[in-house]
């Protein structure tokens, strides 16, 4: 059975109603024959990746950047489920997708993003490193500045339903 991984930071009210709507999206009775499987990003393992045919990234911006939860889960997962890097050590350049020959290259994901001010750099940092990965976007990022309305809920549960429909037998 396919299976999708739901890799998540979510400290606050905002990001878990963002989570809990990808969560029910994943599962929409609509759905059949996928696996859906929540891990907070400090929890998240390698073999989990490895074990995933699809994925759902979801991190607050903090600084400029996504959470620090998320960059741990990258950092012990990127070189193990695999990423590569360019000749200068850098993961490539995401936006369009460095192509990784790695385990998981190709496949489905999807990313949520929540801050107060600003999500740029946090979208561009995850994008960068799912590019070395050779991940492949399958929807718009779910990009969310300030209170989380009924359009981002309405998004969030399209984000999940759209990358378990695409994993669906």
């Amino acid at each position: 059975m396919p299976r999708l991984l739901v890799v998540h930071h979510t400290p606050t009210r905002s990001l878990t109603a963002l989570l809990d709507q990808v969560l029910a999206g994943a599962g929409d009775d609509a759905i059949e024959g996928v696996e859906v499987v929540a891990r907070p990003a400090l929890e998240a393992t390698a073999d989990d990746v490895l074990a995933a045919d699809g994925y759902v990234l979801g991190t607050s911006a903090n600084f400029g950047y996504m959470s620090g939860a998320l960059k741990h889960f990258f950092d012990t997962t990127f070189l193990r489920v695999g990423g590569s890097l360019s000749d200068d050590g850098s993961p490539g350049s995401g936006l369009g997708g460095s192509s990784s020959g790695g385990a998981t290259s190709g496949r489905p994901f999807g990313l949520f993003v929540h801050g107060r001010y600003d999500t740029t750099g946090a979208i561009r940092s995850v994008l960068s490193i799912t590019g070395a990965l050779g991940w492949r976007q399958v929807r718009d990022v779910l990009d969310v500045v300030g209170d989380v309305d009924e359009q981002a809920r309405e998004a969030a549960y399209d984000l999940g339903g759209t990358v378990a429909a695409l994993l669906a037998d």
